[in-house]
């Protein structure tokens, strides 16, 4: 998929210290720890540690240079451009070292919340409009009935909340993971924000694919322009979250040794997808969880809490997707369920459709279809369990077949001997197990 994001998007980069709106000794301190813990010595490699422009960055120098705690070693350094160097003085190594006791984060200079939250409002997930081709394109790999896309379409596009429940074995991962595929472009991710003095760490490689942007051509008659260096271009960032989702997992982690706090799931989020997968399966008991999500999904924004105990708002800018194998009016008061604006039944196929999965896993597989061993396992196994069919089956009994197959060294077939032997292993026989 050709990933873009619109010029609009990226941030605009600072050009002063004032427009920064940090304040100065956080700042000083964040510099003094950075050049400490790099062995920076010239205003450019500062400024890439930092991923601040250089004027700034030379700002910041001048500033601590004045209060004597850097100084100019007197000779250029060895790069191209012939710099001058700085060191700490004994006084700026003293504080550099008490700063990194107070708080061990240093490297790129934070992003206040507050100009955080203008950026999440100029990329946010509510303005996407995801047409029915793309959603289309996005499921092209999965055989769903023809008026699912009508429900999830309007679903997708309002980046509100949906609840996708029924039976298991029918496809919900799959369609969510889908419901990623079809948005498609690209936003800025900080590598971390800042609030009432504390360093929040937002930008996780396990959760955020970064797109390397394309550097500027000197020879280029238009530049192009540059955006704040203090976020990473990514794809829109999808957590996945099932059975070991827990209460505790959605407030700030805060690291006691560094001193420093690393951004929840839902944060990480922002902007993108959460899906929590198997809901009912943690636990927590899902009435709980939704009762956590009812301020995020109402008011677009999420209450967290620092180790002080002051609490503070930030953005909630997410798709949430809720799976469930469970019907919603067991696991959900009536209160719960109307906050969440989409519930949509994904239910196993048709046995129409139901063919159509199997013959495209056998081409896949390069199974050979065999219709009287087809017959067989419509007109006499499926009778066995009501003809409910799922999405999972024509793989799972066409992977057994294979097996069976290899291990009895024949080429790959069809008959209804080796249906029975798959579908033995399909379901486990009611029977008494003597102890």
């Amino acid at each position: 998929m050709n990933m873009q994001t619109s010029p609009a998007f990226a941030p605009q980069m600072p050009h002063s210290l004032d427009e920064m709106h940090l304040p100065l000794v956080m700042m000083r301190d964040i510099l003094l720890k950075t050049m400490f813990r790099k062995n920076a010595e010239t205003v450019s490699e500062t400024a890439q540690a930092l991923c601040l422009p250089i004027p700034i960055t030379q700002e910041l120098v001048d500033m601590a240079r004045t209060q004597k705690l850097l100084e100019a070693t007197g000779t250029l350094s060895a790069t191209a451009s012939k710099e001058m160097g700085y060191q700490l003085t004994d006084a700026g190594r003293a504080r550099a070292l008490d700063a990194l006791a107070q708080s061990e984060y240093f490297g790129a200079m934070p992003v206040p919340l507050r100009v955080y939250a203008e950026q999440v409002k100029r990329q946010s997930i509510r303005n996407i409009q995801v047409t029915r081709d793309q959603l289309t394109r996005a499921m092209g790999h999965l055989v769903l009935p023809s008026d699912l896309l009508d429900h999830l379409g309007p679903a997708v596009s309002a980046g509100r909340s949906i609840l996708m429940y029924g039976p298991p074995g029918n496809g919900k991962s799959s369609i969510s993971n889908g419901i990623r595929a079809a948005l498609g472009d690209l936003i800025y991710v900080p590598r971390a924000i800042e609030y009432s003095g504390q360093v929040i760490t937002v930008y996780d490689p396990v959760v955020h694919t970064a797109i390397p942007e394309v550097e500027d051509d000197p020879h280029s008659l238009r530049r192009a322009r540059r955006s704040d260096a203090r976020y990473i271009c990514c794809e829109r960032p999808t957590v996945v979250t099932g059975g070991e989702l827990s209460l505790d997992m959605l407030d700030l982690v805060y690291n006691p040794t560094a001193r420093t706090y690393q951004a929840p799931l839902q944060l990480k989020s922002t902007g993108g997808i959460f899906i929590v997968d198997d809901l009912g399966r943690q636990a927590e008991p899902p009435q709980a969880l939704i009762n956590r999500w009812i301020v995020p999904l109402e008011e677009d924004k999420d209450i967290l809490g620092l180790q002080s105990g002051e609490k503070f708002e930030v953005p909630f800018d997410t798709l949430v997707i809720f799976s469930t194998n469970f019907h919603p009016n067991e696991i959900f008061d009536q209160a719960a369920l109307r906050r969440i604006f989409f519930k949509i039944l994904i239910d196993g196929p048709s046995q129409e459709d139901f063919l159509k999965i199997f013959a495209m896993v056998a081409r896949k597989k390069k199974m050979p279809l065999n219709e009287p061993a087809l017959r067989y396992l419509l007109m006499e196994k499926y009778p066995q369990i009501n003809d409910v069919y799922a999405n999972y089956q024509p793989v799972f009994l066409i992977d057994q077949m294979i097996s069976i197959c290899e291990f009895e060294g024949i080429p790959y077939q069809m008959t209804p001997e080796l249906v029975d032997r798959a579908w033995d292993n399909m379901f486990v026989r009611e029977s008494k197990i003597t102890k």
